[in-house]
């Protein structure tokens, strides 16, 4: 299935469900063109994924864009895609989880282009794991990345507007399970849930100096930089569309779309706001619960045996 399928759904004999409409194709945009021009944009995790996504649709926009990854061997076809777009694009390798490297992504972005007036922290390891399985360097990996790591892009990100004093705009990429838990995701769920109070807390702190913060959420969307692991259970899964209440999965773009939108000046009484696109996935329930099935039976593993 590819991000722009339908599944068929019968609402009754002889009746097919049509589900949420297609998005419109790439290229398209809500926003003015030129709405980015003279926007310094930095991404982290932009060389892959939904990140690329994102930096994709405000480089259509007229945006001077910063990705930065830990994998350097992605940053270089990623940014020759991005800059194909007409833009100007620097690739930075950066371990966020390192506040000095932090510090000199910063340093090489206003040296380029000037400060950052917009932040993307999409940068995140995630794995599943039942929660007796997972080792001490595990949690510490995933908690280190996807939530220390946001904190300390966001804090120098704030530091230097606040010093400055101009505005700007910070959007951390989470996690629906942030409200509900996630079964055998225990150190990702954690520390989403951290990355949404960030969100909540900092709109507050830093909106009276011109500084917004929001979180933005995506439901399911394949793309290439899924773990194998992950893209493993999708692969698995029968009729994948049809497990969504939209009857199709996401299109990354949509998320780049949401991105744009969130940071433009159209948005700008938006803060400390989590915009959940999704699809209405996560807040689907049934009359019926459905039976119980263990993480670890799901993941076809045996009895835990200490």
């Amino acid at each position: 299935m590819n991000d722009d399928e339908a599944a068929v759904v019968s609402d009754g004999p002889g009746r097919a469900l049509p589900g949420l409409p297609a998005p419109p194709p790439p290229g398209a945009s809500a926003l003015p063109p030129g709405t980015y021009d003279g926007t310094v944009v930095l991404v982290t995790g932009g060389g892959t994924g939904l990140g690329k996504a994102i930096a994709t649709e405000f480089a259509r926009l007229g945006a001077d864009l910063v990705i930065a990854s830990r994998k350097e061997e992605r940053l270089k076809a990623a940014r020759d895609e991005l800059a194909a777009l007409g833009g100007r694009v620097t690739a930075v390798p950066c371990d966020i989880r390192d506040p000095d490297r932090v510090a000199e992504v910063f340093e090489a972005a206003q040296e380029t282009y000037g400060l950052p007036d917009i932040l993307v922290n999409n940068a995140a390891a995630n794995f599943p794991v039942p929660a007796e399985d997972m080792s001490s360097n595990a949690w510490r990996s995933v908690v280190d990345i996807t939530l220390t790591g946001t904190f300390f892009m966001t804090r120098e990100f704030g530091r230097r507007h606040l010093a400055a004093g101009t505005p700007g705009s910070v959007i951390n990429v989470g996690a629906s399970y942030a409200w509900t838990g996630g079964p055998g995701f225990a150190h990702s769920a954690a520390a989403k849930a951290g990355v949404k109070s960030l969100v909540e807390t900092l709109s507050v702190e830093w909106g009276p100096y011109g500084i917004q913060v929001n979180g933005l959420v995506p439901g399911l969307m394949p793309h290439e930089d899924m773990t194998a692991d992950i893209r493993g259970n999708l692969d698995r899964a029968r009729n994948k569309a049809a497990r969504q209440p939209a009857l199709r999965a996401g299109a990354p773009r949509e998320l780049g779309w949401a991105a744009t939108f969130l940071a433009s000046p159209y948005a700008r009484f938006i803060t400390g706001h989590t915009l959940v696109v999704d699809g209405a996935n996560w807040q689907r329930r049934g009359l019926v619960s459905p039976e119980v099935v263990t993480v670890r039976e799901q993941m076809g593993l045996g009895r835990f045996e200490g």
